[in-house]
């Protein structure tokens, strides 16, 4: 039911239930679409949907392309992504009613033909420029050159992953960990109710709705001003003694100079049900880190500067 000019945003599971990818789906014409992963996943989706096609669904018309080498592309990001794309020059109306969050246009953007998507891993208000991949030198220079009136800057991957680490935005392969369900996750919202997809039924094994599976929660540690490391162990008392009954690790953790402090989020054992209790991570150095479970959307929860 997906509309021309929409996209969605998708878990790809395995048979077994499992997270193995995620990624944004545009519909670009009614049997046309376009589909994105996890940077490095475009291969591995797509000899899983071949195998699919050719083994169990040989009937269907559906036909599979790579088209990663052919599209170049600029995420322009931030309170004034609107503002630098009408400098670029665009015949793109850019406003919010006429280009809602999670749809996608097609038209000029700098006198070259372009793909934009109302998409964000930032949490910011954002567009992604896509052009052919002979334009995107082009296309850079020509935003970077429109948004010096606003202080514009390129951010790097660090800067990325704090600002979607911010608001809880999962890493498939950091945050998960081949054993992880969407309802791990917290995203039962995503799982459909009414139709069919590869790994539903595994969903309801008694192993995937066991009581103290690890889930992905947010750590607020007792000092903001230590940023736990990623890969730390958790366990539920301040031991003495090591080894200790294992609870879950830290999947990613940063400085947030946002919030002011550190923020991180873990997979823990019975994690969606612990909100607000105390865990531990016992360091290499011998200290013994407190941190207080939590939602993993640590800042704008209500999504108010993604939809600006």
């Amino acid at each position: 039911r997906l509309a021309v000019g929409r996209t969605r945003y998708g878990l790809m599971l395995g048979e077994d239930g499992i997270v193995m990818d995620d990624g944004v789906s545009a519909r670009l014409a009614d049997d046309h679409y376009y589909m994105t992963t996890t940077t490095g996943g475009a291969a591995h989706v797509l000899g899983w949907m071949e195998r699919w096609r050719q083994t169990e669904w040989p009937e269907l018309k559906v036909y599979f392309t790579s088209v990663t080498d052919q599209w170049a592309t600029v995420a322009v990001a931030g309170p004034n992504a609107r503002a630098v794309l009408t400098a670029v020059g665009t015949d793109i109306d850019l406003e919010a009613e006429a280009f809602p969050f999670m749809s996608w246009r097609e038209g000029q953007v700098g006198g070259m033909p372009a793909r934009v998507f109302r998409v964000s891993f930032s949490g910011e208000s954002a567009f992604e420029v896509n052009v052919p991949a002979n334009l995107g030198s082009a296309m850079w220079e020509c935003i970077y050159a429109a948004g010096a009136p606003f202080d514009i800057t390129p951010y790097g991957t660090e800067t990325m992953h704090v600002l979607r680490a911010e608001k809880g935005f999962v890493i498939v392969g950091q945050d998960t960990d081949g054993s992880v369900t969407p309802i791990d996750l917290g995203m039962d919202w995503i799982v459909a109710k009414h139709k069919d997809f590869l790994g539903k039924r595994s969903l309801s094994r008694s192993d995937c709705t066991r009581p103290g599976r690890k889930q992905l929660v947010g750590l607020l540690t007792s000092d903001p001003e230590v940023v736990l490391p990623e890969g730390a162990q958790l366990v539920n008392e301040p031991y003495t003694r090591l080894p200790a009954p294992m609870q879950g690790h830290v999947t990613s953790s940063y400085w947030s100079a946002t919030l002011g402090r550190s923020i991180a989020m873990a997979l823990v054992k019975g994690g969606l049900s612990r909100m607000g209790e105390t865990i531990y991570a016992p360091l290499a150095d011998g200290r013994m880190v407190s941190a207080r479970i939590s939602s993993t959307m640590f800042y704008d929860p209500k999504g108010e500067r993604i939809n600006g």
